[in-house]
């Protein structure tokens, strides 16, 4: 059973920074993608940020809006991928989720989730 457990959210200023955590459970193998969705009420679910966890690749992808202030990263032997965001704006205050596809990733355009966290409130706001 995969389960996905985010944890890092919470308030912090204009230009503030915050890193967010994914512990990844229930995989058998490495050949799976996790990504970073956002969604704010009233608006769509958003893509952030992907990264393959196969030991063979490491691929990452951005969407504009955060490229140059956010970084994904992973640790392999922690199961856990961060989401490491600098430089923050009022305009990123949402519900961050993570959430894992199974198989190769091709990049944050065509991530299609099939498990997800439970999600974590990150606020910018002063």
């Amino acid at each position: 059973q995969v389960q996905l457990v985010e944890s890092g959210g919470g308030l912090v200023q204009p230009g503030g920074s915050l890193r967010l955590s994914c512990e990844v459970s229930g995989f058998s193998s490495d050949v799976y993608g996790i990504g970073w969705f956002r969604q704010v009420p009233g608006k769509e679910r958003e893509g952030v940020s992907c990264i393959s966890m196969s030991r063979d690749d490491g691929s990452t992808d951005y969407a504009d809006s955060v490229k140059g202030r956010f970084t994904i990263s992973r640790d392999n032997a922690k199961n856990t991928v961060y989401l490491e965001m600098n430089t923050l704006k009022v305009e990123d205050t949402a519900v961050y989720y993570c959430a894992a596809e199974e198989g190769f990733v091709y990049g944050l355009r065509y991530f299609r989730p099939d498990y997800w966290g439970q999600g974590t409130q990150v606020t910018v706001s002063s």
